[in-house]
């Protein structure tokens, strides 16, 4: 008999810490890592061109910057949803994006996913904090869910076959779209089940994102039925490269014959059933398949350089095993999004589980011989047509069948939206009881028209920015809180001018100036004034440390005087650059990003040898991001020495 049930899983695990307190008004910092050249983009197929250039995110506006996390390890209970019958357990965590922890065989007791030993953040995510292992549902924009580490809410519902079957939904902010992921095991089945929809309940298309990246050891051979693949690094490129073997002759299906990190996108033909696998030596391992709508199948390694083999060491614990990803995705590549019409949807079903393939064949250098071998034990073990009736008979009698009993809770931002919409999503309610404090001013705007300003003391609030709000927030009442709301509702919807208008009015009769101060000190930054907006991070500063006793004051104290420092020294001004730094608490000033300013301060000032000395020390960046440079490029500057191990972090070839 299939069971769902509730248990603890305890886990070596960095806490979350407080949101970043001020709003997201800039493009995601991983936005870099995954762009394409203009001279590339005019050489691609004219539809790939179109989805890599639909609606790239301006910010991560509505949902916040997660940095408050360290790397400072505890054990830690999370709270897990485990659903199995005699031959998988699925060990799901809904706090955590409703990511698959584990995936585990009983009959011949094997680990289908690579498991982390630990939970540690870390800034890979398209608002942060992220964390490695497993399988994971990416909705939004290129790269990371901003869901990572969000409860999501879980419940029973009736499966297909009338077995328990768990269901996974929330509201993703950044695109203004309900989903649903939808587990289950048939009794006696190998493969666990699942279906995915997401709709759009609104009038207006909307861009569409979804990939399921399953890590897998690094130590496996990763197929799929394509002769060809869309090769993308970290340099800005994406070529149409053949598979298995590339201009040199290296066989890039194996991860560690890679050197460095890279995405292989295969370019999968039309009619083919869509999978991937991932065969250790003996031809056993793990295979995905799913329905024809999830078109796009990748690869993705770190490679064997030391960038690739730090950020390995980074993500989990010294000695643990390293991993790759074998991911699917609604697009051919991730640099793609599609267009979603309004009042529709995307569905489709996915299937996991074991696979034995002969290794002769699989992991042989006949690339035919290899696909064909893997096709046809997965045809043995899951014929195409079961997928399909098992989509069909999902959609038919259980997308729409209401959650019987509640397993965990998600955000309030659903019950809100669909409270002003009135919404009838079948099978995803977001119940009034959901609403929380964050969502109880805009509560009260949607029910007064007027949006209640915040505690004496207290922070801004939650922002959000979509045009409904936007209008509601033009005509309430104007004073300091609500015209900072509305300038970042402009900001959003790309109206900068006015949007810098409405945060000037606010500052006319402010109590605390610094939220309004912010938001003017990025809009000089991005326009161009950096003089300027280094004055303004740094009076925002300033007027933060003139109300003590704040809520979140600490956390607010640290992003504001981060930003402060960083502006100042972009414009030279080491002198008040140092000053910031000075009144930051003696604990702000002790963490690795912290001692990154401080080295580079030093380094300002005409101190070289004791910003080497920062180094020798040694610290930790807990949110050093994918891509970053920022070590590397500081260390060149004070000393001709290899870069440390410890600070190599580059994803790129390099010196």
């Amino acid at each position: 008999m299939t069971t769902v049930r509730r248990a603890v899983l305890t886990l070596p695990a960095a806490p979350l810490g407080p949101d970043n307190p001020l709003p997201a008004l800039r493009a995601p910092a991983r936005a870099g890592a995954h762009a394409v050249d203009a001279r590339t983009l005019a050489g691609l197929p004219r539809d790939m061109a179109r989805g890599i250039g639909r609606a790239p995110l301006r910010s991560l506006l509505p949902v916040p910057l997660r940095d408050g996390y360290g790397r400072d390890r505890v054990p830690t209970d999370l709270d897990t949803i485990v659903i199995e019958n005699d031959r998988l357990r699925a060990t799901v965590l809904p706090g955590l994006g409703g990511r698959i922890h584990s995936l585990h065989h009983k009959p011949t007791g094997r680990e289908l996913v690579h498991r982390n030993p630990v939970l540690q953040p870390a800034a890979f995510a398209l608002n942060g904090a992220w964390f490695a292992g497993g399988v994971e549902w990416n909705i939004g924009a290129t790269g990371h869910t901003a869901l990572s580490c969000s409860p999501l809410h879980a419940a029973t519902v009736r499966a297909p076959d009338g077995g328990p079957m768990l269901r996974l939904w929330e509201w993703e902010r950044l695109r203004d779209l309900p989903f649903q992921v939808d587990l289950w095991l048939p009794e006696d089945s190998d493969f666990l089940y699942v279906g995915v929809r997401i709709r759009n309940p609104h009038e207006r298309p909307a861009p569409v994102y979804w990939w399921s990246n399953t890590a897998v050891p690094e130590d496996r051979r990763i197929l799929a039925p394509a002769d060809a693949a869309w090769h993308h690094g970290y340099e800005r490129g994406l070529d149409r490269v053949p598979v298995p073997a590339d201009d040199t002759g290296t066989d890039r299906t194996y991860p560690l014959n890679s050197g460095h990190a890279a995405d292989w996108f295969y370019d999968l033909p039309d009619g083919r059933r869509r999978w991937i696998a991932a065969l250790a030596a003996d031809g056993t391992g793990l295979v995905q398949t799913s329905t024809d709508a999830l078109r796009g199948r990748k690869l993705f390694v770190w490679g064997t350089g030391r960038g690739g083999r730090r950020w390995q060491e980074w993500l989990t614990e010294p000695g643990a095993p390293g991993y790759a990803e074998m991911q699917a995705g609604l697009a051919r590549t991730q640099l793609e999004h599609l267009e979603l019409p309004g009042e529709a949807e995307f569905s489709w079903l996915e299937a996991y589980g074991p696979l034995a393939a002969d290794p002769a064949a699989a992991l042989g250098d006949d690339w035919t011989a290899a696909r064909t071998d893997v096709e046809r034990a997965l045809d043995a073990a899951l014929p195409r047509t079961a997928v399909d009736a098992a989509y069909t008979a999902w959609r038919e009698r259980a997308a729409d069948a209401a959650p019987e009993t509640v397993l965990a809770a998600g955000s309030g931002w659903g019950a809100l939206e669909v409270l002003r919409g009135g919404y009838e999503l079948p099978g995803t309610p977001f119940p009034e009881s959901t609403l929380g404090p964050e969502q109880e001013p805009w509560r009260a705007l949607l029910r007064t028209g007027v949006l209640p300003p915040p505690a004496k003391g207290a922070g801004p609030g939650a922002p959000l920015v979509s045009a409904p709000w936007r209008d509601m927030l033009e005509t309430a009442p104007a004073d300091p809180s609500t015209e900072y709301h509305l300038g970042i509702a402009q900001w959003h919807a790309g109206d900068r001018a006015q949007a810098v208008r409405s945060w000037e009015r606010g500052l006319r009769g402010a109590d605390a100036s610094w939220p309004l101060l912010y938001c003017l000190a990025v809009a000089d930054r991005e326009e161009g004034h950096p003089e300027r907006a280094a004055e303004r991070f740094a009076e925002a500063f300033a007027d933060h440390a003139g109300h003590d006793g704040s809520a979140g004051g600490g956390a607010v104290a640290a992003a504001l005087g981060r930003e402060a420092v960083t502006a100042l020294l972009a414009t030279g001004r080491a002198d008040r650059a140092r000053q910031v730094w000075a009144r930051l608490p003696e604990e702000v000033r002790g963490r690795g990003a912290f001692r990154l300013l401080e080295a580079r301060i030093l380094l300002a000032e005409g101190r070289p040898d004791a910003a080497r000395a920062v180094f020798d020390e040694g610290f930790e960046v807990a949110d050093l991001g994918e891509g970053a440079e920022t070590l590397g490029e500081l260390w060149a500057r004070l000393t001709d020495e290899p870069l440390p191990d410890a600070y190599e972090f580059r994803m790129r070839p390099g010196p």
